[in-house]
């Protein structure tokens, strides 16, 4: 039985630095590195960011809809790439955004959390919006296999304060809601929880509380208007030390030099570290 995601989170953020290094081949960006839009394009995109930060960084989040995209020879190049990034102690958080009821959520947790899949990873991101009960067969599943799950919270897409930022009947937030779940899920949990929340990395204040003793993804870093600083503001001082700052375009552009990529995944680990920690 290995150590639960969140001990081996909060070890790896203390020993290579808070970046989480996004792995999303689209066809524009395979069009940059002029590799085909084809499996093999696809693979040897995959493998030449494996080569370059496994080891390096402390988690790499493969946005799983850019490999399915190439059907059952794209999953296998997703596999592939799972297993190199593990083998070098890098943690896999694989974006793949869940969300569903019963045995239909438990096929979902068997195909990801479950040690004995190919597909196994660390970490996958989930959705709660069919009720937080109904995330309850990929959370038992995940913290059975020493594994983690992040729960979309509060993300940065127009589309979300429809929802998000509903009202309960107790006048919180649908977030708010949320968080509190997630903090109740990791009471008591030390070094720190292995639930975690999705908090877009540019939402501004909001007045939600964080401290939920568990993981917080931060997507949109770079490219997409993020920044440490920002960080701050969105969570605080308290929750700072749990924060994951996730980047993939300004990483992947320096592409497809794998010292290029290095050299860059460095210099946001530090910049990042020097805000975070």
């Amino acid at each position: 039985m290995i150590d639960p995601f969140g001990a081996r989170l909060r070890k790896n953020l203390d020993r290579l630095g808070p970046l989480c290094a996004g792995l999303d081949p689209h066809a524009a960006l395979l069009e940059a590195w002029e590799l085909p839009d084809t499996v093999d394009g696809l693979e040897r995109f995959a493998m030449t960011v494996v080569e370059a930060v496994a080891g390096r960084v402390a988690v790499v989040k493969p946005q799983s809809a850019f490999f399915e995209r190439h059907g059952s020879a794209g999953i296998a190049v997703l596999e592939r790439a799972i297993g190199a990034l593990r083998a070098e102690g890098t943690l896999v958080l694989l974006d793949v955004k869940r969300g569903d009821i019963g045995t239909t959520m438990q096929g979902y947790a068997d195909a990801y959390l479950n040690e004995k899949s190919s597909l196994f990873v660390d970490a996958i991101t989930v959705s709660p919006y069919l009720g937080f009960g109904s995330l309850r067969p990929t959370i038992d599943t995940a913290l059975a296999n020493g594994a983690g799950v992040f729960v979309l919270a509060l993300t940065s897409n127009p589309e979300a304060p429809e929802v998000q930022q509903a009202r309960t009947p107790d006048g919180r937030t649908v977030t708010g809601a949320m968080l509190a779940h997630l903090a109740a899920e990791n009471a008591g949990v030390s070094p720190l929880g292995s639930v975690g929340a999705v908090v877009g990395a540019t939402v501004g204040s909001t007045g939600e509380d964080f401290a939920v003793n568990g993981p917080l993804l931060a997507p949109g870093m770079g490219a997409q208007g993020g920044t440490a600083e920002g960080l701050r503001e969105i969570f605080g001082t308290d929750a700072l030390r749990n924060v994951l700052p996730s980047t993939s375009r300004e990483l992947l552009s320096a592409g497809p030099s794998v010292e290029a990529l290095r050299s860059t995944a460095d210099s946001l680990n530090d910049s990042l570290a020097t805000v975070l920690r």
